[in-house]
């Protein structure tokens, strides 16, 4: 039986820390391609055998995704980690600090309850108002139906819009108040749950955000909704 190959790492271990610096990259949107590039994009092209082949490729092609593109260098990653640093000391350790000095037995119980409940109640009917009160309005020759529990715990898939025998996905995610949907980050995971929606049923997956207005919920990326209708018509041309 062959032995697997083990794969060097070349990542540094950050030990503790890491779910900090993890945290507040994220929340401050320090490594997105319009601060450090398209870095899945070049390391394809690349294809480096050794990480200095990838380092030397990623510093003379590297541009920040943005209307006026800017080259990324060494200097320009160092003032990102400077930026980091100040966002954990005088942002995050402070808000962190605070939070874990008034926190109780109650605020812990009160949030496994409004976890698996209250917030579960407040997203079944988020989805159920998204799709009846909005999309399937704007679309109504789309017949909308909730995804099996399967599909959605594997592709992350909360409804499918049926067009014939194809299909295209749909997943709702709530914003919050202190959240915005350009930061939010598709993992590989999902993109390969993604990939694989597609590949069953023909069509691809959008993810809306929604907020409470009123009583309504309204649809937040509106301009997804065109991205929607050319869908629709590409599969009705396919069935």
């Amino acid at each position: 039986m062959r032995k697997k190959k083990n794969i060097k790492k070349y990542a540094k271990a950050f030990g503790k820390k890491e779910k900090v610096l993890n945290y507040t990259s994220n929340t401050y949107q320090l490594t997105r391609p319009n601060k450090v590039g398209a870095v899945m994009a070049l390391i394809r092209e690349c294809q480096p055998k050794e990480f200095k082949d990838w380092e030397n490729f990623y510093f003379k092609k590297a541009f920040t995704k943005t209307k006026t593109p800017t080259k990324v260098t060494q200097e320009a990653l160092d003032e990102l980690g400077e930026r980091l640093y100040c966002k954990i000391t005088e942002i995050v350790i402070p808000e962190w600090t605070t939070a874990f000095q008034s926190l109780t037995v109650q605020d812990c119980k009160d949030y496994i309850y409004q976890v698996t409940l209250v917030r579960t109640f407040d997203g079944f009917l988020l989805e159920k108002s998204v799709i009846n009160d909005g999309i399937a309005k704007v679309f109504p020759e789309v017949e909308f139906e909730e995804s099996e529990p399967e599909l959605d715990h594997a592709g992350d898939i909360d409804y499918l819009g049926k067009i014939g025998n194809k299909a295209f996905g749909i997943q709702i995610k709530p914003l919050s108040a202190n959240a915005n949907f350009g930061n939010y980050k598709i993992s590989e995971r999902m993109q390969a749950s993604f990939l694989n929606f597609e590949e069953k049923f023909g069509g691809k997956v959008f993810v809306l955000f929604s907020k409470r207005t009123g009583n309504k919920k309204d649809i937040v990326n509106k301009n997804i909704l065109e991205d929607i209708k050319k869908e629709i018509d590409r599969l009705k041309k396919i069935n």
